[in-house]
């Protein structure tokens, strides 16, 4: 359920900038004896995670991450009839209880609006999610939220420890129970990181 990572590939709001660079290190036309690919990577390009620094000063950092936190059960959520944002109402209306890490399936992994008006999870959502105390949060958005001033559905789940997964691709998954593999690379003192996201199913 993640994103092919090239430099054509989608990125927040279409930002230029954002876009990976690949150059080549070494190549057997130049006599090297291998070929290496140097990747100047935005943490948070394709399927990432976010943690509470992204948003938060002072906030914890990747290599503060339990890995039992994006290895685990997970639940997915048809929403694709949603419009716009992802609210508390939308949200009251499903089967979430306490340490569920939750996906949201919306129409973005299906319509071309990655870069543009995607589906996102507003402030009341992220008060709901914070309320019913899950474990983490993820949609097929590469922000979990769009124009809110302050961000603060970010703030809202990160300053509860709650992981943030974006851009994922969810077209051809079924709602239902899931087990959700999405671990990160180990770097020290960020605040984020592309992870390669998997579902297992009947584990």
């Amino acid at each position: 359920i993640s994103m092919n990572i090239n430099e054509n590939m989608p990125v927040y709001k279409g930002r230029d900038f954002k876009r990976p660079i690949f150059s080549i290190d070494s190549d057997f036309k130049t006599g090297a004896s291998a070929y290496e690919t140097r990747l100047e990577i935005n943490m948070h390009t394709g399927t990432h995670l976010d943690r509470p620094l992204h948003m938060i000063e002072g906030g914890a950092t990747l290599d503060t991450l339990e890995l039992e936190q994006v290895i685990t059960g997970c639940k997915v959520f048809d929403l694709t009839e949603v419009e716009g944002g992802i609210s508390k109402e939308d949200l009251e209306k499903l089967d979430i209880e306490k340490g569920d890490f939750v996906l949201l399936k919306t129409k973005n992994s299906f319509e071309d609006i990655l870069e543009t008006d995607f589906i996102y999870v507003d402030k009341t959502g992220a008060s709901y999610l914070k309320d019913k105390e899950v474990k983490g949060v993820g949609i097929d958005s590469l922000g979990i939220e769009r124009d809110q001033v302050g961000h603060p559905t970010h703030k809202t789940l990160l300053a509860n420890n709650i992981v943030i997964l974006e851009g994922l691709r969810l077209k051809d998954i079924q709602e239902g129970d899931y087990f959700l593999f999405a671990a990160p690379l180990k770097i020290d003192g960020v605040e984020g990181a592309p992870v390669r996201a998997i579902l297992l199913k009947d584990m």
